[in-house]
């Protein structure tokens, strides 16, 4: 079911996983966030893009991803809102954080999207719903950097969309929300001007399955990831950039990817999780954002046991 953004009013967040079904989402429709193809025209270059996104393509291309939320047993909760953040407020994920039945407001690394952060402020104002704190100078803490690895555990990027100093506050102000937050330094690539979270390098997408890119990742941490007794299933180069990293779990037997990473998806129907891809060459390899950035899942709940 999908719903306009006045419907997430009596939605209660509930979320501290990266895989437990997930029963209500939070997505930005590209007339608000896109606004017209002459806004793209004039503002791709600036945000980074590697071409303008044909806007009248991309809307058919997220009619394509929330039919694939749905498919998966999500309530989708499209956002409309007047929105002159630019193209990236699209990439809902990053901008504020849910910790358990709260939110938590970013401080965008990449300056261009500075202004995101105050739109979850007025949507979090609007619908009741409270926040916990926010990350002030100098901290940086983009939501595509943390990663729940397990409901008290957080593996968070330090690379230049979040750095220490969002770190630190992150772990102020989580408090007992957490037991560990794991700081996953992250490297150079292509520099400041590219997106690299840590969620462009790995998807946790159930009990101990995770999808992952291994070259860029801190030999420490792979080793902490299989010691905790975690299966990796390895993108292949040729599929990094096509996004093959960027997997959305809407529950633990369900994924969601962009279409062109056939090596990647047969390794995870391998494992025993069922992929549902959609076009992104729009809405996600332009502007490097795959089906995680796209969404922030609001409440996302273990299934009923059996008996």
């Amino acid at each position: 079911m999908t719903t306009p953004e006045s419907g997430a009013g009596d939605v209660k967040p509930s979320c501290r996983s990266m895989y437990d079904p997930m029963r209500h989402v939070l997505v930005r429709h590209p007339s608000s966030a896109y606004r017209s193809q002459d806004d793209l025209d004039r503002n791709w270059t600036r945000f980074g893009y590697t071409s303008a996104p044909d806007f009248v393509r991309a809307c058919h291309e997220f009619d394509v991803f929330t039919a694939c939320l749905e498919e998966a047993g999500s309530t989708v909760h499209v956002l409309r809102d007047e929105c002159n953040a630019g193209p990236d407020a699209i990439y809902v994920h990053d901008a504020a954080l849910t910790l358990g039945s709260s939110f938590l407001l970013g401080r965008m690394g990449k300056p261009e999207r500075e202004g995101e952060p105050e739109l979850y402020r007025t949507i979090c104002s609007d619908r009741g719903w409270p926040i916990l704190g926010e990350i002030e100078a100098p901290g940086l803490l983009e939501g595509g950097d943390v990663v729940w690895l397990d409901e008290r555990t957080l593996a968070v990027g330090v690379g230049y969309r979040t750095n220490l100093a969002g770190l630190t506050q992150l772990r102020q102000i989580a408090g007992d929300e957490v037991d560990e937050i794991i700081p996953v330094p992250l490297p150079h690539f292509r520099g400041p001007e590219s997106v690299l979270h840590l969620m462009s390098l790995l998807s946790p997408i159930g009990p101990g399955l995770m999808v992952l890119f291994r070259p860029l990742l801190p030999v420490p941490f792979l080793d902490g990831l299989e010691a905790s007794g975690f299966t990796l299933i390895d993108v292949p180069q040729e599929e990094f950039d096509t996004l093959g990293v960027n997997v959305l779990a809407a529950t633990p037997s369900l994924a969601i990817m962009a279409d062109g990473n056939p090596v990647t998806r047969r390794r995870i129907e391998a494992a025993g999780v069922r992929v549902l891809t959609y076009p992104g060459g729009e809405i996600s390899l332009k502007g490097q954002g795959g089906p995680t950035c796209l969404t922030r899942p609001l409440v996302r709940e273990p299934a009923a046991p059996a008996w």
